[in-house]
């Protein structure tokens, strides 16, 4: 029998891969996550990798960018435009000519604006300096496969289709009971919601890192719509970057090292905040529609 847990109380989905997002007041969710998240991406034209915010040394400053949909994505049609707002304060419109030169221009590397991920989606990673997380990676940047690529590389079924932009999973969720509880812990930091890049984001009176107890459950949200959780949400460099007011914080990675370092498949420990979900049945979703647990 379903309990109920909560509501939600922000909804997200980012229609540019590692730029800042939209807040929603409702979205259609899809077999396949949130409609119209990280639909785009940049792809950089002399390594062919996938431009990430983890890509720090290449280009930093990604968060700094924010991308819309100039109108709202619909079910079973092509994806539209979307309008990219620059920290100089310009903007671009991807079906714009010149879009791809001023985005070049910008981060002064040569971009193409993506909607399917290379066969070999990769990324170069920064990996956080901090003690503990990956000692063979500390401070260090590195190839990762993501997407469909890394699972198989792992011979294993993915969770996302081929050319798909999202890292491992299409579904992201967080509890307000999260950050407050990171926040009690490491009071001279910010553990705002932004840093996480979460889609949904639960109320719930529990206390804690509630959603830990979630995996291998299901998530009913609203009427219909229903999550399989899958795993804790492994987190990396991105949670530490400067975003709009929010300052570079090495801290935030430290305090979920010392404080909500959990298993992930294939036996590794690594700091979470939140979990992964698929989509066990599509839906409406409005910020609002209670949650219960199954």
């Amino acid at each position: 029998m379903a309990q109920a847990i909560g509501a939600v109380t922000e909804l997200w989905r980012f229609p540019v891969k590692s730029m800042a997002g939209e807040q929603l007041e409702a979205a259609e969710l899809t077999t396949n996550g949130v409609l119209g998240d990280r639909a785009y991406a940049l792809i950089d034209a002399e390594t062919g990798k996938v431009v990430s915010a983890k890509s720090v040394a290449l280009f930093p400053g990604m968060l700094e960018c924010s991308a819309a949909f100039v109108e709202p994505p619909q079910p079973g049609r092509d994806m539209p435009a979307v309008r990219i707002a620059l920290p100089n304060g310009k903007s671009v419109v991807s079906s714009a000519p010149g879009a791809e030169s001023e985005l070049s221009a910008h981060f002064g590397r040569k971009v193409k604006l993506a909607r399917v991920a290379p066969e070999h989606f990769t990324i170069d990673q920064y990996y956080v300096d901090v003690e503990g997380i990956d000692p063979a990676h500390r401070n260090k940047i590195a190839e990762q496969k993501l997407g469909a690529a890394f699972f198989k590389s792992a011979g294993l079924a993915s969770p996302v289709p081929e050319g798909s932009f999202f890292d491992l999973f299409p579904m992201s969720v967080m509890t307000m009971s999260t950050l407050r509880k990171l926040g009690e812990l490491a009071p001279q930091s910010r553990f705002d919601r932004r840093r996480f890049r979460m889609n949904l984001i639960v109320e719930t009176p529990e206390k804690g890192f509630v959603e830990n107890g979630w995996v291998g459950k299901a998530l009913g949200v609203g009427a219909h719509a229903k999550l399989a959780v899958a795993m804790p949400d492994a987190r990396c460099v991105m949670t530490t970057l400067a975003q709009g007011e929010l300052p570079q914080d090495t801290e935030v990675m430290r305090t979920l090292m010392l404080h909500n370092r959990l298993e992930v498949p294939g036996g590794r420990r690594y700091p979470c905040a939140g979990v992964y979900a698929v989509v066990a049945a599509p839906g409406h979703l409005r910020v609002g529609d209670p949650v219960a647990l199954a």
